[in-house]
């Protein structure tokens, strides 16, 4: 079966890297797949799920905002986080969530700081779904 190279970075690390054969990824205009050998593109990506598929398996990320390059033979995903339902702490998760909405409800913010704590709440909402999907939550 063909195969695409995954390179998924942070500004921390290589997140992940491996041969495989789809990756679905959270692009601004609606979830995206990519097979083996599709057309060359770049993209800005959104907080939420990536999903690779490696010998018939399914492995999922939660991932933050960045950009994907696609080329025929690669996917090279550069984001400002990306972690497995292992590494996704579910507590600290929640309380981000409630911690920037609770700033939200004070008002008094710029829109500088709002974007910000948007921007917060969906990468924590990004690793809830996550870490909850198996569960059926």
């Amino acid at each position: 079966m063909a195969t695409l190279h995954l390179e998924i970075v942070t500004p921390e690390a290589r997140a992940y890297s491996d041969d495989v054969e789809l990756v679905v990824l959270p692009a601004v205009e609606g979830e995206m797949g990519v097979y083996p050998q599709h057309i060359p593109l770049i993209t800005q990506l959104k907080p939420g799920e990536l999903v690779v598929t490696k010998d018939g398996k399914k492995i999922h990320l939660a991932v933050g905002e960045g950009f994907v390059e696609v080329t025929g033979t690669t996917v090279s995903v550069l984001v400002d986080m990306a972690l497995t339902e292992a590494d996704i702490d579910e507590n600290a998760a929640e309380d981000a969530v409630k911690r920037a909405e609770a700033r939200l409800k004070e008002g008094n913010i710029g829109d500088e700081e709002t974007a910000l704590v948007q921007a917060a709440i969906a990468k924590s909402m990004a690793q809830l779904h996550v870490k909850r999907r198996r569960r059926g939550i």
